[in-house]
């Protein structure tokens, strides 16, 4: 175990702060403090000037990984750059999802609906077959692929950089066949045990998501010490094993995992921590569009009535530097994304 950096101390803009704040992850954020949180569980707020004469070799290789410009997704023809908040679409092509199960009655009507979300701005689709919500039964691999394959090739075929969402390998292989250019697994290739070995024979990027438990189990009882620095480690050792099978850490990208296996109050104090996941080094993904705790916060509400929530955790994600959020509502939620870039960009203009 080793002490742990969390950029914290945002600040509208570096000018006239020479030294005294860094740039997070070669993005749009910049950040005059950290918060040292040590092996002990001991919280230290200090201030970026002077920072660097406290470092051990850990906490060097950290802070280089924080600092450090996140190289573009290649995704086919497709560029999808990471030095600011990009969206991903959700699209379910299920029965029993959770917010939108059912809503595609065709891999006609799918795609048209991955295809829009594509004209409204999102810059990657993705695509699944097998609902995750809790309590869901999975899926048998033959079926899955039924669903998914003909939408990712209408899909691809139309120019749109596709993602599929699958645990299994045989998914996987027939979604990148299909057209599909990055992979997106729940249990972080964990689930299959041939899941790694596809994604790292392939040139697609991974997203690697943290999940206590499974998907009829995940809710019964979840439990850490500290679920910030826990989900951390838990998502370190995967992209180690992932690096050690071949996959380019620039290819790697993670999610905390919200709603999986997490109670309100982890999902909470993993959206006020998840400056701490760029010390891995990668891309974060973050999926909490229309998640239960939103409805837990607001008298109960129904999927279908917690875009404001997740408007509010989609902004609390861009100030905190993630890289992909992934939504079900593209266009509200690129609009409040282009209110957030404004602001940056006005902060970052020098004043004359």
């Amino acid at each position: 175990m080793r002490t742990l950096i969390r950029p914290t101390g945002f600040v509208d803009s570096p000018f006239g702060h020479d030294g005294q704040v860094a740039r997070l992850a070669g993005g749009l954020c910049w950040f005059a403090c950290v918060e040292l949180i040590h092996p002990d569980g001991r919280r230290e707020l200090v201030p970026v000037e002077g920072l660097e004469s406290r470092f051990d070799e850990g906490m060097a290789a950290d802070w280089a990984r924080l600092t450090a410009p996140r190289a573009p997704l290649v995704l086919g023809s497709r560029t999808v750059r990471l030095d600011q908040p990009q969206l991903m679409g959700i699209l379910n092509v299920t029965p029993d999802s959770f917010s939108d199960g059912g809503a595609h009655a065709s891999p006609q009507a799918a795609a048209e609906a991955g295809f829009a979300m594509a004209q409204q701005g999102a810059a990657i689709v993705d695509v699944g077959g097998e609902s995750t919500r809790p309590k869901a039964k999975p899926v048998w691999e033959q079926d899955e692929i039924a669903r998914v394959q003909p939408v990712i090739e209408q899909l691809a075929a139309g120019g749109t950089a596709v993602s599929i969402d699958t645990r299994k390998a045989a998914v996987m292989e027939a979604a990148l066949a299909a057209g599909a250019t990055m992979v997106n697994d729940v249990s972080a290739l964990t689930w299959d045990d041939r899941a790694l070995a596809v994604a790292a024979a392939s040139t697609a990027p991974v997203v690697l998501m943290h999940a206590q438990g499974d998907p009829q189990t995940m809710q019964d009882a979840p439990s850490y010490k500290d679920v910030l620095v826990e989900v951390f480690h838990w998502l370190e050792a995967r992209v180690a094993a992932c690096e050690a099978a071949g996959i380019d850490r620039a290819r790697i990208l993670v999610d905390p995992g919200i709603g999986f296996g997490k109670s309100v109050a982890h999902n909470l104090a993993l959206l006020n921590g998840l400056s701490l996941f760029h010390g891995l080094g990668c891309g974060i993904v973050l999926g909490a569009s229309r998640k239960r705790f939103i409805g837990a916060l607001s008298n109960e509400a129904p999927a279908d009535r917690r875009l404001p929530g997740s408007l509010a955790v989609a902004v609390k994600a861009a100030d905190q530097g993630v890289q992909l959020i992934r939504v079900h509502d593209v266009a509200d939620t690129l609009q409040a994304l282009k209110l957030w870039r404004g602001l940056r960009d006005q902060a970052l203009t020098p004043r004359i």
